[in-house]
Order: structure tokens, then sequence, then C-alpha cells
């Protein structure tokens, strides 16, 4: 979808753009897929902050999502391609022959009308879902399963695809969008196609206001904060921060810090790390 551009009528529309939103269906979301969503302002289960920086935010349900597309062989109709608030990609709104409704991430060139399909015998079409192991090699897919009969839990977010390598040892070899290269079991289902919504990343949000309507709350520097409050804190003017690299609030390294583990169960899964010099 194209990006929208303002005036500079003022001095937040100066640099704001937004995501021309015309080719969205004008119907609202389908009732029986919503879900309560409560606003938990990053406090965790005792009320304590465990994440800084949220709050406030306009009020929105949550899409009940289809990620595991196991009603194999029945055909279903795209009714609608709807905004979700709830991720960056838009979702569509499919109804299977028998009458039962659910909602799928949207991918590029999914049109109000089209027919999508799940199982081993779908065709490679863009919306349609099958197992790895009946999707030919070099085809470009998005949300992939990590373990079968999970759901998706790979390449969701706008604009992201993956690419099948190889197939090998009941082994599915993907390139993710980080550059990571990973075998999956060959028995995990994934979409056809890449995540559309493709401009979100190039969206300028222009004004804090917009940061607060998302629920976002103003974060602060810690150089410009007091000895007492942050490590990074005190000093005359603008002050180097005085260690060897930035810490957090609670002196625990900010960045290169790595916090995998150092022999995770999934190791031996991954070929090659996506920081791999």
């Amino acid at each position: 979808m194209p990006i929208k551009h303002y005036k500079p009528m003022t001095p937040g529309t100066r640099g704001m753009t937004v995501i021309d939103y015309g080719e969205l269906s004008k119907a609202g979301p389908e009732k029986s897929l919503l879900a309560p969503l409560k606003n938990k302002s990053g406090r965790n289960s005792y009320g304590r902050i465990t994440v800084r920086h949220r709050g406030g935010g306009n009020r929105k349900k949550y899409r009940i999502i289809d990620f595991k597309r196991s009603k194999f062989d029945v055909p279903a109709k795209v009714l609608t391609i709807e905004y979700d608030p709830n991720r960056s990609a838009n979702i569509a709104l499919i109804q299977y022959e028998d009458g039962e409704k659910s909602y799928i991430i949207a991918p590029v060139g999914l049109k109000v009308g089209a027919t999508v399909m799940s199982g081993p015998g779908a065709d490679i079409v863009p919306g349609n879902a099958l197992p790895l192991t009946n999707i030919p090699v070099g085809t470009v897919i998005h949300n992939v399963e990590l373990y079968p009969g999970k759901g998706a839990q790979l390449v969701r977010a706008a604009g992201n695809m993956a690419q099948l390598m190889a197939k090998e040892n009941n082994m599915a070899l993907l390139r993710l969008p980080s550059g990571e290269l990973r075998n999956v079991p060959a028995g995990c289902m994934a979409s056809i196609g890449q995540v559309g919504n493709i401009e979100h990343e190039n969206v300028n949000i222009g004004k804090a206001g917009r940061k607060r309507h998302m629920g976002w709350r103003p974060t602060v520097r810690g150089s410009v904060m007091n000895p007492c409050d942050h490590p990074h804190g005190g000093g005359e003017g603008k002050s180097p921060i005085g260690r060897p690299g930035p810490v957090t609030p609670w002196g625990k390294p900010a960045l290169g810090y790595k916090t995998r583990a150092k022999h995770h169960r999934s190791d031996k899964y991954i070929v090659k790390r996506r920081n791999a010099k």
C-alpha cells in the first residue's frame, strides 16, 4: 500500500507519513473472532514494572488469527482485507465452504474474492498453506512453524519472507529474514508468499503523540539523569559515561551483551547465525 504524505501545516505533520488504507475493506472486524485485550502497562502479575516506558494508548481488541491452518482440503473465500492494531501486517478474513470464518495473515497479492486452501495438495499460490515437504525448493514463504502442529512462529511481520533452500533427512533448510540459515522439521506448515503491507517500515511517526496512542511512554536518556538514578548520570555538561560501554540502569551491559544460552537446545538446527562474520 502507498504511503501518504501531509502538507507541513503544523510541526507534527511536517515529517509525518501514514499508510494509505484505501485498499483495505470498509467493513468492521468479525465480532466472533475478537477477544478482550487488557493493557498491562508493562506490569507483571505482582504489579511491578518489568517493561519500562509502556502505558496509555488506544483501547483495542485482539483478533484471533489462525496460525495453524489445520483445516485441510477445504477451499475458503477471502471476504475482507483488514487492519490489525496488534501487528504490523494486515489480516484477511476468510470463510470456508462449511461457513466457518477465520483470520489469516494477508500476503502480497491476496485480493478480496480470491480462494485459499491449506493442505498437502494445495497449489503454490500466495495465501495457501502447505507442509514444507510439499513446497518446491526456492519458494518464498511466511508464517512458518517451528514445531509441527504448534502454529506459525516465524516470519509473521509486515514485508517479511523466508526462502526454502533445501530439503534433506526430514528437515527443511530455510533462509530467514535476518539472514540466519536454520533447519526446521519438514512436517511444519508454511504459507506461500511474502507478508503484505511492505511499506510499513517506511512510515515516519512524525510526532510524540502518535507513540502515545500506540501505548509508548517517554524514554529519558541515562546521561541526563543524576548519578543516583543511572550509571551514566552526573558530570558537568555533556559528559562521557565514564565506562567501557553503555549499561542499563542496573549496571548490566546494554550493547553487545550475549543473553542467549551458550548451549541452547536448538543450536544444532542453526546452520549459519544471523550475525556470523
